[in-house]
């Protein structure tokens, strides 16, 4: 019970000093979550050799969840969804081209860029689905 009651003041501690913002951000949490992952499972199978099955599994059980933190990409979130009603000026801004350019001037423009942001060449999905769409409005007028 006193061990409880300490963890509940710490935490309280913690909370008070850091006025509840988060010390680590996602790379430090993530490492220190590896870090504490192999812990876990180096005690899990340091007790399990001395005979205490419960206390080996409750620390493999806590070593699997903390690994599986660490293997959760920080901040990612899904491509950003291009709108279909993307007006003619939007789509030039993007393909750089004039509004009197040619079809085979915005095939060219969508070319050139498409090759440096493609997400096979280190680009996002985001950036190649704008350019998709900017062509195809581009070239539906």
């Amino acid at each position: 019970m006193i061990y409880i009651a300490l963890g509940g003041a710490a935490l309280a501690l913690y909370l008070w000093i850091t006025g509840g913002k988060p010390v680590l951000k996602h790379r430090e949490w993530r490492l220190l979550s590896g870090g504490l992952a192999l812990a876990a499972f180096t005690a899990a199978t340091f007790v399990g050799v001395r005979g205490s099955w419960g206390s080996a599994v409750v620390l493999l059980v806590i070593g699997l969840w903390l690994a599986a933190s660490v293997r959760k990409p920080a901040g990612a979130r899904p491509p950003p969804r291009t709108s279909s009603r993307m007006s003619l000026d939007e789509a030039r801004r993007i393909l750089g081209v004039e509004p009197e350019a040619t079809r085979e001037e915005v095939q060219a423009a969508y070319t050139r860029l498409m090759r440096a942001v493609h997400p096979d060449k280190g680009g996002t999905a985001g950036l190649a689905a704008q350019l998709n769409a900017a062509r195809d409005r581009l070239l539906r007028d």
